[in-house]
């Protein structure tokens, strides 16, 4: 009997301690591989001062006006994929990492709206990035580039809201979200530590999954994931609700805006929603597209046919034209007011 329970004790010393040793292999192996990515992937532009820390701002093209890309909650500069490439033919386009993703260095400030946009303008200014500024901002980054419109109003030409997270959305939803129970994204904490053991490099069609579009998780491995850019996302999220609270009722006068909204419904059953609560949340989103279009007395809608909510990715071509658009009928809109002026 002795004998029978030593051999047992044994054999889950053993096993417990091979699982120690490929956990801590795990450890050490991403300690030396995200040692390398620094190395391997430097970043794509430069890191500018925005104040007790620095960001991450890559610039192409050149001329006015200045086409600044703000992305969506756990995107990064590198989400836009090519667009800015494409855009830069006949503009100056910026993509920035917000403070903790990707490049860019976490802050120790509050990731409120005030704060990201108050940091950003500080520098654009140390980058020397002439306005007047086109804004982009897709999803959370919308809600970002409608407060910086409203804050740096006379640098603002116009906005281009793409599928942009509308300000009343959440008081629409909590309730169903409440009471549907969704399976969410894992914990800041525990993300750190699936980092941290290698499990997203290890196992990434796995782990990332849902998470991050299947030729996008070469870069997040390599560059995204980090402990900052964790604790900087659930930050953000957050603290959302003070951005909401900003720009609620805000009017900013005939600034060119253009909504793009998403045309296909996003399946949200997946993470454990009914078809009725899934249904019901996409009439919010959809309805608080239709609202923003009171932000300005000169708006357009447009549905991007063919895309959920990355329409970034779905229908980058059609993000291409209504930008390039958009700066044909300001220039044209300037054109007119300044003529009109000299006349005078």
């Amino acid at each position: 009997m002795k004998q029978r329970r030593r051999t047992w004790t044994r054999i889950v010393t053993l096993i417990i301690s091979c699982l120690l040793l490929v956990v801590i292999s795990g450890f050490v192996y991403e300690w030396i591989a995200s040692k390398q990515d620094k190395l391997q992937y430097p970043p794509l532009g430069e890191m500018v001062d925005a104040g007790e820390y620095r960001l991450h701002i890559h610039k192409l093209g050149s001329g006015s006006p200045t086409i600044l890309l703000e992305s969506g909650s756990g995107e990064s500069s590198l989400s836009w994929r090519d667009i800015p490439e494409k855009l830069s033919s006949f503009a100056t386009v910026v993509s920035y990492d917000r403070a903790g993703y990707a490049w860019s260095e976490e802050a120790a400030t509050p990731r409120t709206g005030e704060n990201i946009i108050r940091e950003l303008h500080v520098a654009l200014k140390n980058a020397n990035i002439q306005a007047p500024y086109i804004l982009v901002g897709h999803s959370l980054g919308g809600m970002y580039s409608r407060l910086y419109a409203q804050t740096y109003r006379d640098e603002v030409a116009g906005l281009v809201l793409v599928d942009a997270r509308p300000e009343n959305d959440a008081r629409r939803t909590n309730e169903i979200y409440a009471k549907e129970r969704p399976k969410g994204n894992p914990s800041p904490l525990l993300s750190i530590l699936l980092e941290k053991s290698g499990a997203f490099r290890l196992f990434p069609n796995y782990m990332l999954t849902g998470r991050v579009e299947y030729q996008d998780r070469k870069s997040f491995v390599n560059i995204v994931a980090s402990p900052k850019y964790f604790r900087s996302v659930a930050e953000e999220g957050d603290l959302a609700s003070t951005t909401e609270d900003a720009i609620r009722g805000q009017h900013l006068g005939n600034l060119p805006v253009r909504v793009i909204a998403r045309g296909i419904q996003q399946d949200l059953t997946q993470f454990g929603i009914s078809k009725r609560g899934n249904d019901q949340i996409e009439q919010s989103w959809q309805i608080g597209q239709r609202e923003m279009l009171n932000i300005s007395t000169n708006s357009k809608f447009i549905v991007a046919k063919k895309s959920e909510h990355m329409i970034i990715h779905d229908q980058p071509e059609l993000v291409i034209q209504v930008i390039c658009e958009l700066i044909t009928d300001t220039s044209h809109f300037q054109s007119t007011m300044s003529k009109a002026y000299t006349d005078d």
